[in-house]
C-alpha cells in the first residue's frame, strides 16, 4: 500500500523549506497533518539532509507527552543544540499540547541556525496575545482530508480498478479521512463514530471543561440537520427547548466557536453583494468533513443537496478562497469566492432536471452585474451552461 505524497500541500511547503520562517500546518485531527511532516522528512533526507539533523516530536506520544510547558521544551531542545553546528531542523507536531509554545519556538528562531515546522488541530492556533511573539515569522497551511482528487490518485497509485462514480457516492457517504481509505467499508463508519467522539472529548469537553457534552452532541446534529440554512440563536434554542435541553445564547455561541477551534465546523458569514458589506447576522456552518453527518445517523445519500454544499464549501477553502455567502435582495448565493483579487460565484444543487430548479439557480447570477465568473455545479451530466454562467458536473469541478 502506497502512501499519497499530496503533492497539493508539499509544493506550497517545499518552496519555505531553509526559509527564515516558521512552516505552520492546522488543520482537524486525522487529517494528515502528521504524514506530511513525515514526507518534508523524507524530502529533506533526498536533498542530503543527515536524519542526527532532524528532530521530531508528536507531542500526542507517551514519548514526549511530559514535555507539556515552554520550560520542558526549551530544556530539551537546548540539550541538542549543545554539540550542533550544522542547522536543524525541527518538527513540532501537536504543538498546541505545549503551554506557552510561541515564546518557546520564537526563542528557537532567535537564538538558533534551524528550520522549524509545527502542526496543531486548533483553527485559533495562532490567535491571542501569545501569537504576537511570531508576528511576520510564519506561514499557516491549513491542512484538510482528502479531496476527491486525492482520493482518485490513491486508488490509481495502488493499482485499484476506477469507476469514478462509485468512488464519489462513497466519499459522498463517507468522507475524505485518509484512513478510511485502507479500512474495509464495514468498519468506515464505526472509524468515524470514534474519531468524531474523539475530537469531540479531547478537543472541547475536556479543553473546555464542558459539563452537559449531550448538549454540544445535539448542538452538532443541528448544525449537520442545516446544512447550507442560516442560523440563529432562536432557532437552535427552540430545537433544543424541544429536545429538553435550556442553554443560554451566550452559552451557545461559546459552544461553537469551542467546535470551531477544533477544526470540527466552520462559521461562514453572509456578504451583502451589492453594498460588499460582510453582515453580522445569520451565519451559516459547515462541517470540516461531511462524513460526520453519517456518523451522527444523518443519510448523506438522501440529503445531496446538502453534503454537495458542504463539499464544494470545503474544496474551495481548500484551493485557498476566502468564502462568504452572497445576499441579494431577497435571495443568497450560495458562495462568493475570494483570492488574490479574483472572485467567482457559485450556486450548487443536486440536480437541475426541472425548469424551476433551473431558473431558481440560474437567475440569480444572471442578476449580477459584474464580469467576475459565476457557475453552477449539479450531479447532472448533461451541460445545462446559458447566458455566459457555466454548468460543471461536480465530479469534473472537484478533478479539476
Amino acid at each position: 500500500m502506497y502512501i499519497l505524497k499530496r503533492d497539493f500541500y508539499l509544493e506550497k511547503i517545499k518552496p519555505l523549506i531553509n526559509k527564515d520562517i516558521i512552516k505552520v500546518l492546522t488543520g482537524i485531527r486525522r487529517s494528515g497533518k502528521s504524514i506530511i511532516l513525515k514526507l518534508i522528512i523524507e524530502e529533506l533526507k533526498n536533498n542530503g539532509i543527515k536524519e542526527n539533523n532532524i528532530v521530531y516530536m508528536n507531542f500526542d506520544s507517551p514519548q514526549f507527552q511530559k514535555i507539556n510547558t515552554m520550560e520542558k521544551l526549551n530544556e530539551y531542545i537546548i540539550k541538542i543544540f549543545e554539540n550542533k553546528q550544522d542547522k536543524v531542523y525541527l518538527f513540532f507536531d501537536e504543538i498546541q499540547n505545549v503551554t506557552g509554545w510561541q515564546r518557546s519556538v520564537n526563542g528557537f528562531m532567535l537564538e538558533y541556525n534551524c528550520d522549524i515546522y509545527i502542526t496543531g488541530s486548533n483553527s485559533k492556533l495562532l490567535s491571542g496575545e501569545l501569537s504576537t511573539y511570531l508576528t511576520g515569522r510564519y506561514m499557516e497551511i491549513p491542512i484538510y482530508p482528502f479531496s476527491f482528487k486525492e482520493i482518485l490518485q490513491y486508488y490509481q497509485i495502488n493499482n485499484q480498478s476506477i469507476n469514478e462514480w462509485e468512488i464519489f457516492n462513497e466519499y459522498v457517504s463517507f468522507g475524505g479521512f485518509p484512513i478510511l481509505f485502507t479500512l474495509n467499508k464495514d468498519y468506515k463508519l464505526d472509524y468515524l463514530e470514534d474519531l468524531y467522539n474523539s475530537i469531540l472529548l479531547k478537543d472541547v469537553v475536556t479543553k473546555y471543561n464542558i459539563k452537559n457534552p449531550k448538549v454540544l452532541n445535539k448542538l452538532i446534529h443541528y448544525i449537520s440537520l442545516n446544512i447550507g440554512h442560516t442560523f440563529s440563536g432562536n432557532s437552535i434554542s427552540k430545537y433544543l427547548k424541544n429536545e429538553g435541553i435550556s442553554i443560554s445564547p451566550n452559552t451557545l455561541y461559546n459552544y461553537l466557536n469551542y467546535c470551531e477551534n477544533a477544526c470540527l465546523i466552520h462559521k461562514v458569514k453572509r456578504e451583502d453583494i451589492i453594498s460588499k458589506k460582510v453582515l453580522k447576522t445569520n451565519e451559516k456552518y459547515y462541517l470540516t468533513d461531511h462524513g460526520f453527518r453519517q456518523a451522527l445517523c444523518l443519510c448523506n445519500n438522501q440529503d445531496l443537496g446538502q453534503v454537495f454544499e458542504n463539499i464544494i464549501y470545503i474544496e474551495m477553502l481548500r484551493r485557498g478562497y476566502k468564502v462568504t455567502i452572497g445576499k441579494t435582495q431577497n435571495k443568497e448565493i450560495d458562495f462568493i469566492c475570494k483570492k488574490h483579487g479574483e472572485k467567482i460565484y457559485i450556486q450548487v444543487a443536486y440536480m437541475l432536471t426541472d425548469k424551476k430548479t433551473q431558473e431558481r439557480e440560474f437567475n440569480e447570477l444572471l442578476k449580477i452585474e459584474d464580469n467576475y465568473p459565476k457557475i453552477v455545479i449539479s450531479a447532472d451530466q448533461f451541460d445545462f451552461s446559458q447566458k455566459g454562467i457555466k454548468h460543471y458536473n461536480i465530479i469534473d469541478f472537484l478533478k479539476q
